[in-house]
């Protein structure tokens, strides 16, 4: 196996996407796709051009098939992803909303193959991996993934890895409130990035103001935070230094689904090519502004040479951060 750069885990579905407005019992044509956070990042990262490892688990099925496929096509390492023959692959359908609104989506991912993955699906090699990107959707997949996301994380930093957390709170996905804001913040502490939305760090933290739900993160351990403001942009802190930096102006938002992890995808490469966190959140915006401009989860994602051909520096400089408070 070629040097890791980013190991990424969790579960892609397949996905069914209304190809006409309207509620989803009356569609009758869709088209298929993959959908699910952890692998947009980890498709977003291998298009700018890191060699990313995949850790999964699909059904022995045609969906199956069909995302590993397309993983592969992608040029994410899924020789560590298992085939299931006992438990399906997760899907679900999407509805068309083309008026910027977020979508409808309903999940059949119950007792998926993803959500029985646990510690014996980590292979030692992947261990090698120069970073671990994490969300807070496989511990809600089930007990036994849950495990495996604090070991993998635990492991990583206790190495000497970096690590990347993202709540990506899914509340239907646990048995409480309660225990989802307990554990999602036990991971949070594993991270040295910590990269919520604003309303999730609300959630987790009880704090309202960006600069105190970062500091609860910083107080745990993390090196930096990233809180995602939407159209607004990003509020970030390190112990160093802190400030807001503003949002990409979209024209037309067609998608909003998979802005985060657009988020994520800016945030994380900037950062191992060691950019400084706020040119880092600039490149975020960016990325995740390109993200709502396309349908589609991860379609949107640009590759390098459409990063570096146009997120030239004149664009960076107008996005320069600043000290003033943002309407939130």
């Amino acid at each position: 196996m070629s040097e890791i750069d980013i190991l990424s885990f969790g579960e892609t579905m397949a996905m069914f996407v209304a190809e006409h407005t309207g509620d989803l019992a009356s569609v009758d044509a869709f088209h298929k796709r993959i959908a699910g956070a952890d692998s947009n990042v980890a498709i977003g990262l291998s298009r700018l051009g890191f060699n990313v490892a995949w850790l999964s688990r699909v059904g022995a099925d045609s969906l199956g098939r069909f995302v590993i496929d397309t993983l592969e096509k992608e040029g994410l390492d899924c020789r560590h992803v298992d085939i299931d023959s006992a438990h399906p692959t997760g899907f679900q359908f999407k509805s068309r909303a083309d008026d910027g609104s977020d979508p409808v989506v309903e999940y059949f991912r119950r007792g998926s193959a993803a959500s029985h993955l646990s510690t014996h699906s980590i292979v030692p090699e992947l261990l090698n991996a120069r970073h671990l990107h994490a969300t807070g959707i496989p511990p809600a997949l089930s007990e036994t993934a849950r495990h495996m996301t604090f070991e993998l994380m635990s492991r990583m930093r206790n190495a000497g890895r970096s690590v990347s957390f993202d709540p990506n709170l899914r509340p239907s996905l646990w048995a409480s409130e309660r225990l989802m804001i307990t554990e999602i913040n036990r991971l949070a502490a594993l991270a040295h990035w910590v990269l919520p939305g604003l309303s999730e760090g609300r959630l987790l933290t009880g704090f309202e103001d960006p600069a105190d739900i970062a500091a609860f993160y910083l107080d745990q351990g993390a090196e930096a935070v990233a809180i995602k403001l939407g159209p607004h942009g990003a509020y970030y802190r390190t112990q160093l230094n802190a400030g807001f930096v503003a949002g990409v102006p979209v024209q037309t938002v067609v998608d909003t689904v998979g802005a985060g992890d657009g988020f994520a995808v800016g945030m994380i490469s900037a950062l191992l090519e060691n950019h400084s966190v706020v040119e880092a959140v600039q490149r975020a915006n960016w990325v995740g502004s390109r993200a709502v401009q396309s349908r589609g989860d991860m379609e949107g994602l640009p590759t390098r040479t459409e990063m570096l051909a146009e997120f030239e520096p004149a664009i960076a400089s107008r996005l320069a951060p600043t000290l003033e408070r943002v309407p939130l």
